[in-house]
């Protein structure tokens, strides 16, 4: 009896919205602000777009779509409907599809929470980031703590599912200040936390005021205390961290990240999106007008398609898997990409870290510890034996 052959794994979907009503200054993503936006022409661009990611080989069933941004909640719901329209007829759902989309807490854009959701939308993220006003406008946020309370209770009772954004370690914000926020947003009730320490990214405005002197960023000792009592915490109310930033009850996860952590194909269409799919990366033009003039005269927003090689590849699945909780599978990675596990991992560097309780490995899997995640930036390169052998 023949043994029929196994099904791709679920395609994500990422669509990037890239417009914001206002630039925040820790932003890095990105996102413009624009006096006026054709959603008919937006419309058209994302469906030429999408009609090409649907024509590309080893396509399989969607098992996430993503609308990220910028602020997607500022999207017409009717535009959000008639992508998932189009990527149902194209590519398909998986059962229990996981469709997300990221929103800011305005009154404005609350209000379009039931269209969203009747338009195929089952889970938000909505990006609440601090709970107190003085925060929220040190961090550039046009909403308030209350406007925040207001749209996570209209987001609880639309959509099956909702995570919430906040940001730690933010300058002079102690201990038990960061005690108080987080023990509060966790009698929320939501399934999801994303819980981010501020970093100061180069080209941001933050960046700027650190330069002159105007914002002393917390120090590392003291972001370092904050972390480790955020996963104290999380895991104590039953949302332990399954990611270095992200926190959920087991099974509630989001499944569009894991796809990426666990470096399965993803497509990303609309401006800047990124997708990797079957060994080729592709990358969007950044500026809306570019993306918009690449898809009226090529018929779709790419503007670099590469094949990775089986090295760029194995050190991209290791970067990312080591973020989970959960780690990887040295073996299967080695398998997948025709290697040995030593030109995967540096032993001697593993023994080290091992013997320090800063990773574990059992078998063939290896994760990364709590006492390791708050250093997985210098781990990581310390471990991984291809960054120093890839030409």
């Amino acid at each position: 009896m023949s043994v029929p052959p196994l099904s791709p794994p679920p395609l994500a979907l990422y669509v990037h919205w890239p417009f914001c009503l206002a630039k925040c200054p820790y932003c890095d993503f990105n996102s413009h602000v624009r006096d006026r936006i054709v959603a008919e022409e937006w419309e058209r661009a994302l469906l030429a777009d999408l009609q090409h990611e649907a024509g590309r080989p080893g396509r399989g069933l969607v098992g996430s779509v993503f609308f990220g941004g910028g602020t997607p909640s500022l999207m017409p719901p009717s535009l959000v409907a008639g992508i998932l329209a189009r990527t149902e007829q194209l590519l398909g759902f998986a059962p229990n599809v996981e469709i997300t989309l990221e929103a800011n807490p305005s009154s404005v854009e609350a209000d379009k929470f039931a269209a969203l959701a009747a338009a195929g939308v089952n889970r938000v993220s909505l990006g609440v980031q601090a709970l107190d006003d003085r925060a929220l406008r040190m961090l550039g946020r046009l909403h308030s703590a209350d406007e925040a309370l207001a749209a996570l209770d209209t987001a609880q009772r639309h959509f099956g599912r909702v995570s919430i954004d906040l940001i730690y370690a933010r300058p002079g914000q102690t201990v038990s200040a960061w005690e108080r926020e987080l023990s509060r947003a966790l009698t929320f009730g939501t399934e999801h936390l994303s819980l981010y320490q501020l970093t100061i990214e180069p080209g941001t405005r933050f960046a700027t005021d650190v330069r002159r002197g105007d914002m002393v960023p917390l120090g590392d000792d003291e972001a370092a205390d904050l972390f480790a009592l955020t996963r104290e915490m999380t895991a104590a109310a039953g949302l332990p961290a399954y990611e270095i930033s992200n926190h959920a009850r087991p099974g509630c996860e989001s499944r569009h990240n894991l796809a990426y952590w666990r470096y399965q194909d993803y497509a990303g269409i609309g401006p800047g999106a990124h997708g990797r799919r079957g060994g080729i990366a592709t990358v969007r033009h950044r500026k809306p007008e570019n993306y918009l003039a690449a898809v009226a005269l090529q018929g779709d927003g790419i503007s670099e398609e590469r094949t990775l090689s089986l090295r760029e590849q194995a050190e991209e699945a290791l970067m990312m898997g080591l973020r989970l909780a959960e780690g990887v599978d040295v073996a299967l990675l080695a398998e997948r990409f025709g290697m040995a596990r030593k030109e995967l991992i540096n032993a001697i560097k593993l023994a080290l870290y091992e013997e320090q309780g800063l990773v574990r490995a059992h078998g063939s899997r290896l994760a990364v510890t709590d006492a390791g995640m708050g250093l997985l930036d210098a781990l990581l390169p310390e471990l991984i034996a291809l960054e120093a052998e890839a030409a």
